[in-house]
């Protein structure tokens, strides 16, 4: 069966493109299933069925690993024997009907607004790259784009008369999310005092850049906002991501409907957006827990 296993990892290299770190997964997995059947006698691939399969699911359920450890076990055998059933060398697919695990979604870790306000209280505006930083962080809390619609904007995507930004996503949709007055005076700030004095070219289109003048990376982005949630002593494990996070949650807190949010964050299903009334709802059992005199 090992050798159908090097097949596969064969076709997934130079048919499918699969990356070296997916292929060696896929090879791991399969091998440890290749290991069960053989435990329970099965010797030729074409004798293993549904039954097989899921007793090895449910030997991986009895040895505790998690759901999501699971689902990617089935979704390497069900491929693998799709690829089978592909080359002829099977029949039928015995991972018909058999799904994965559901899966607990985990509620986004969010900071509360007094934590957002000593994270973006951490630059230094007395110089350029604390004036940049400051810019930053008050544009990606105030809009929760990405990280990485963050580093790709461009000057003339930014209207100050008009108080608002364009985001490009990856897919290339655009988006008009507005500005409110902390991210636009920061902003200001940065165009007029800073800006200039950083680029490198006087034709960077870029709107912000590092220390060496050229478009900031996701890289750079990351170690400062490390740098600034160790300085604020915030006792939590800081992402970018999580003043997307943040943003929504405190929209949504505040009132805010879930469609237009939904927009602003550039989400195609809003069932995504949703998980943010789920942290309202949570905080409001919290509330009532701990002030009701009979709770």
């Amino acid at each position: 069966m090992e050798e159908f296993v090097e097949k596969y990892a064969k076709y997934l290299s130079d048919i499918k493109g699969a990356s070296e770190n997916t292929i060696l997964s896929y090879q791991r997995d399969l091998k440890q299933f290749i290991s069960f059947l053989n435990k329970v006698g099965i010797k030729e691939i074409k004798k293993v069925n549904r039954t097989n399969i899921v007793a090895y699911l449910l030997e991986l359920q009895k040895k505790g690993r998690a759901p999501s450890t699971i689902s990617r076990n089935i979704a390497s055998i069900r491929s693998f024997f799709q690829f089978l059933l592909k080359i002829h060398i099977i029949d039928e697919d015995p991972t018909i009907n058999i799904d994965s695990p559901k899966q607990e979604k985990k509620l986004p870790e969010v900071l509360t607004i007094e934590e957002v306000d000593l994270l973006l209280s951490q630059p230094n505006e007395r110089d350029l790259k604390g004036i940049r930083d400051k810019a930053m962080l008050e544009l990606l809390y105030a809009t929760g784009i990405r990280v990485s619609e963050l580093i790709t904007l461009q000057k003339s995507d930014v209207n100050l008369t008009l108080e608002y930004i364009k985001c490009t996503d990856q897919d290339l949709k655009e988006r008009i999310i507005p500005l409110g007055a902390s991210a636009l005076k920061s902003l200001r700030n940065y165009i007029d005092k800073a800006r200039f004095a950083m680029i490198r070219d006087s034709n960077e289109k870029a709107l912000f850049v590092n220390c060496s003048g050229t478009p900031m990376t996701r890289q750079g982005f990351w170690k400062l906002i490390k740098v600034y949630a160790k300085k604020a002593k915030i006792n939590k494990t800081i992402t970018p991501h999580m003043l997307r996070h943040s943003f929504a949650a405190h929209m949504v807190a505040n009132g805010a409907d879930l469609q237009s949010v939904q927009e602003m964050l550039g989400h195609s299903d809003i069932s995504t957006t949703q998980v943010y009334a789920q942290l309202n709802k949570n905080k409001l059992k919290e509330v009532y827990l701990r002030t009701h005199p009979r709770a």
